[in-house]
């Protein structure tokens, strides 16, 4: 029998699909203009910081940029091990086939080889994942590494599930193998984002490692929520809020966006937001994201603008408290 990973897909799964998939027709529509050779490589210099930056990496944006160009700059050993490592890697990633474990392995041995002797091949110990609170993830005996790698390529050569869903769903369950010494956060990452890539070529440039790197302890959190639950759903979720958030930005950096996404698209959005919860002062944060069709994290900064601004505020607590209109908007 094939081994298929435990999930559900809920109706906030298929409505953030729905809303990426609009968003990526739109900069489809666009291309080849809707990412710039310079916005793709600035985005590139996102991608490939902000994965560092989640394992701890201190170099930043400008330090990477100046590795990329070749450039001698002041810092640790391994932290610019790991960018040569990272730049490698993201270069190659075109040249991947998600399907194959191979290419997996070669991927991380790119990835780690000035940093790891054995870079490329599975762990041969047991580990524990750490958090605040201590161990938080007992990863499987390592003896199994190399079966459960192999029935999770499997699944992803036969699954029919989207490819935002599968994507999402094999990340989850790659860090829960956590089949290598060090790294596995970094290939879990480019492995979506390879996965993506295959189903729509814009994704080569779009930087959702950057954007989980800003939400890094949801991302932890999703992570054990996932562990918690024994099925991958509230990872999946939250890694499809981070993409619709992704997608989001590129559709407004794209300087010809006035194809139905006029400039001031944030301030009609707060328009709504607030008529909205004129109507209804209890509605939540996932309906008003659905109803503007952007990600819940969009909403919630558009929120904090409007509460900044003096012009909205919370009575209770988000589970069972309303808001409250309490002034006009600027």
């Amino acid at each position: 029998m094939n081994y298929t990973p435990p999930f559900t897909i809920t109706s906030k799964i298929l409505d953030i699909v729905s809303q990426i998939s609009e968003i990526v027709g739109k900069l489809e529509v666009l291309a080849p203009t809707a990412i710039s050779p310079t916005l793709r490589k600035a985005n590139k210099i996102k991608t490939i910081t902000g994965t560092l930056e989640i394992e701890g990496n201190t170099l930043g944006i400008e330090k990477v940029t100046a590795i990329l160009e070749g450039k001698r700059v002041m810092g640790s050993i391994r932290e610019i091990a790991e960018v040569n490592g990272a730049i490698k890697v993201y270069d190659m990633l075109n040249s991947f086939e998600y399907k194959k474990l191979d290419d997996l392995l070669l991927s991380h041995k790119m990835l780690m080889d000035e940093i790891l002797t054995d870079a490329g091949t599975f762990r041969s110990s047991n580990v524990g994942v750490g958090g605040a609170d201590g161990v938080v993830h007992v990863a499987p005996p390592h003896a199994h590494v190399a079966s459960l790698m192999e029935d999770l390529f499997s699944w992803l050569e036969t699954s029919d599930v989207h490819p935002l869903i599968q994507s999402s769903i094999f990340h989850y369950e790659f860090e829960f193998i956590h089949p290598f010494v060090d790294g596995n956060g970094r290939i879990g990452r480019l492995w979506q984002s390879l996965i993506l890539y295959k189903w729509k070529p814009l994704f080569s440039a779009m930087p959702i490692e950057s954007v989980i790197k800003e939400s890094q302890q949801e991302y932890y959190d999703a992570l054990q929520s996932a562990g918690d639950a024994g099925e991958s759903t509230p990872f999946v979720e939250f890694m499809l809020e981070a993409i619709l958030e992704t997608c989001e930005r590129e559709l407004q950096n794209n300087q010809d966006v006035p194809i139905n996404v006029p400039k001031n698209v944030p301030i009609n959005r707060q328009d709504k937001i607030l008529e909205i919860i004129q109507d209804d002062n209890g509605v939540t944060i996932e309906q008003l994201a659905h109803a503007c069709g952007v990600s819940d994290k969009t909403i919630k900064r558009d929120i904090a603008k409007l509460k900044e601004n003096g012009v909205l505020e919370r009575e209770g607590s988000l589970k069972s408290g309303h808001w409250k209109i309490i002034g006009e908007k600027a």
